[in-house]
């Protein structure tokens, strides 16, 4: 009887490592029986690779931030800070609690036949794999000891982790690693971080020469990211009264037409297929050219998440300007700059104004210039988020861990 491996995480970039690792997994051992439970959004990128979703999906009025603030409520601190008790509101009304045991019973149910968990995330995946009484992995994509030097767990999480029935604890750095082991968290270990496997460049040449590429990446939330990219289409007309440069974005399909036509009209641009124009200023967009944007480019302008970790993870800089949310506020920013280091800069602690939009533009026009910072920004990228493969060597890690376990295994 083929042996099966469950797969729960919570969000956009929690989907995305525990997709690649599943997909490196059926690469190596197709015969294994894999299915997925996304407890944040739809599980999209479960759904293009046709894996089964075992439980009942939705996306949130938050998109997904109060199932991560609810780390922080089970170790309350700053936890009233960092939730926004509107969002709440509307996610509960939305069916928040209802979504989330539907979900915990759905994962109880398919459990008993499952082999091994993967949970990939932080406290919400961890409490639903210990529930079950399986065996499983831990994947601690959601959190790292750069934040703060020394990873905060809640409780619940050492209570998940330290139960026999973790196999292993994989970390998103080396770092994090380190702090884990002596802390006593024996079986924990890095083995790369899946995100960078995506970034293959297709070959389209995009760059103009003598003239830098900055690529802008507005998020993937709608409407935020239009909000987001309406700063950034003020800040690329900022950095033009400064310097020649090219400006590429790189933006989801739910990023419509309709979507671009609206944010030309609000700022006074004009919206041709395949770009934006104000003045003598022009700005690309595109769908299908992420990993070329980011390996082609000199400069990144990040409002988003995942997209600006594997920026770094290429030696890029960051300029992070904060919007008015939900997610990208300056609290995220302030956090992304502790977790990813000298490669971000984050102007201003609101969200952006005009005064903060030219301030963003001298910056951008100084580190451009400035050669030994960008060289600094290549050497942190490898120590902060590391190069390709770690897709890989997670998924041999499941096929080596499932071929040394009882075939009746129960540990509840």
């Amino acid at each position: 009887m083929a042996q099966r491996v469950l797969f729960l995480s919570n969000g956009h970039g929690e989907d995305l490592n525990a997709s690649l690792v599943l997909k490196a997994l059926g690469a190596i051992a197709p015969e294994l029986e894999v299915a997925a439970m996304p407890i944040v959004g739809e599980g999209s990128a479960y759904r293009k690779l046709g894996v089964e979703i075992i439980g009942p999906t939705q996306q949130l009025p938050s998109g997904g931030f109060n199932y991560i603030n609810f780390a922080r409520f089970l170790n309350p601190v700053n936890w009233w800070r960092d939730t926004n008790p509107v969002s709440l509101v509307k996610d509960v009304l939305s069916g928040l609690i209802g979504l989330t045991i539907g979900q915990l019973r759905a994962v109880q149910r398919y459990s008993p036949a499952c082999d091994l968990l993967f949970a990939c995330g932080d406290i919400v995946p961890i409490l639903f794999a210990r529930l079950t009484g399986r065996p499983f992995f831990v994947f601690l994509v959601s959190t790292s000891s750069y934040y703060e030097g020394k990873v905060k767990l809640p409780w619940l999480a050492q209570w998940g982790m330290r139960s026999p029935q973790c196999l292993a604890i994989l970390t998103r750095d080396r770092y994090t690693a380190q702090d884990l082991l002596g802390r006593g968290f024996a079986q924990t270990q890095f083995l790369g971080y899946p995100i960078m496997d995506v970034l293959v460049p297709s070959g389209q040449a995009l760059n103009e020469p003598h003239m830098p590429l900055i690529a802008l990446l507005p998020g993937s939330r709608l409407p935020e990211a239009q909000i987001n990219l309406g700063l950034m289409l003020e800040l690329c007309a900022a950095i033009a009264q400064l310097r020649p440069a090219q400006f590429r974005a790189a933006l989801v399909s739910s990023f419509t037409q309709d979507y671009l036509a609206t944010l030309a009209r609000d700022h006074g641009w004009t919206l041709h297929p395949g770009y934006l124009q104000k003045a003598a200023v022009t700005v690309h967009y595109h769908y299908d050219a992420f990993a070329d944007i980011l390996h082609q480019c000199d400069l990144v302008v990040g409002m988003a998440g995942t997209a600006v970790e594997q920026a770094v993870g290429l030696g890029k800089p960051v300029i992070q300007i904060p919007g008015p949310g939900p997610q990208f506020t300056y609290l995220f920013a302030e956090a992304q700059m502790r977790l990813l280091g000298a490669s971000i800069t984050t102007i201003g602690t609101r969200p952006a104004t005009t005064k903060t939009l030219v301030e963003a533009a001298a910056k951008i026009d100084a580190m451009l210039k400035d050669e030994p910072y960008l060289e600094r920004c290549r050497r942190n990228g490898q120590e902060r988020v590391g190069g390709p493969g770690g897709s890989d060597a997670i998924a041999h890690k499941i096929v080596e861990t499932l071929k040394h376990l009882p075939q009746e295994t129960s540990m509840v």
